[in-house]
């Protein structure tokens, strides 16, 4: 019996991890849906988020939810002036100048981040006191109530206004064709960089919350998630918004699962492993198929 409240509880772990996970992918998705290219610097922009907020919290003495907005508009800027600078130049460029590309920004990122917030780690301010909700055997933390919170609201959002709204009707024909919808009026240089906008924003937030939910924020911590998020946007068919979802959620699951099976040192191996399965026997993603609409 105590291995299946262990289970259950890793299961409510992996659902507040995936929906960070399945935030980042988002980015990941939507870019690739419009432009075809995997930004490998996402991760990177998820970090940045991170620090926006601390700096947020301690410097302007701004709450958590505020501090997040200001994260989330300082990331979008970040992701609109990277879309502008490094890969605007490269879209008519073969596919591996544009991969090369991401990968440097990704390690200049990385590196400027290093040299201006300093190698080491630093403890996330404490914004919401840690309080543990019992539930019979197992435990929710309110943070995880927080994770789980925001990411459903914007997810919400998000399906609202790529479903709803002309800028959402925009997005989906630049992605179909951009030809085509730059023939109907549609300034797809607009549209591409706000959805790297919207990208970034999502993946600041998720930097937020992992760091409040960890109390540690550094300059390489967006190389992980960014490389488990990307597996999850694959996992759920890459170039479909909730595809990406439900792949953060599974990858969040299957690795906490798996330290219900003694086996901590493997959560990580477990992102690449389900990568290599799909890959093998459902290329599309699990919500993919050829030929189908994206975004």
């Amino acid at each position: 019996m105590s291995w299946q409240i262990a289970a259950l509880q890793q299961l409510i772990n992996g659902l507040a991890v995936g929906s960070v996970y399945a935030l980042i992918a988002l980015g990941y998705t939507m870019v690739y849906g419009i432009i075809k290219l995997i930004n490998f610097a996402h991760g990177d922009i998820y970090m940045l988020g991170a620090y926006f907020g601390f700096y947020a919290i301690t410097m302007l003495k701004l709450p958590l939810l505020p501090a997040m907005l200001v994260s989330m508009v300082a990331a979008a800027i970040v992701g609109v002036l990277l879309e502008r600078i490094a890969y605007r130049p490269l879209r008519s460029s073969p596919r591996i100048s544009v991969l090369i590309t991401a990968i440097g920004a990704s390690l200049l990122f990385q590196s400027t981040a290093q040299l201006v917030f300093g190698a080491s780690f630093r403890p996330f301010p404490q914004a919401m006191p840690f309080r543990r909700i019992q539930l019979g055997p197992v435990f929710i933390t309110n943070r995880q109530l927080l994770i789980f919170g925001v990411a459903v609201l914007l997810m919400v959002i998000l399906h609202v206004l790529v479903t709803y709204t002309k800028f959402g009707k925009a997005m989906r024909a630049v992605a179909r064709d951009k030809e085509a919808a730059l023939l109907m009026g549609i300034n797809v240089d607009r549209i591409i960089s706000a959805t790297f906008a919207l990208g970034s924003a999502l993946a600041a937030t998720a930097g937020i919350l992992v760091g409040m939910y960890y109390n540690r924020i550094d300059p390489y911590m967006g190389m992980m998630p960014g490389l488990k998020a990307f597996v999850a946007a694959v996992l759920g068919g890459i170039g479909i918004v909730p595809g990406a979802v439900v792949g953060g959620l599974l990858m969040g699951v299957a690795e906490n699962l798996v330290v219900t099976l003694g086996s901590s040192t493997l959560r990580d191996a477990v992102a690449f492993a389900v990568l290599i399965v799909v890959l093998l026997f459902r290329p599309n993603g699990l919500l993919g198929k050829k030929g189908m609409e994206k975004v």
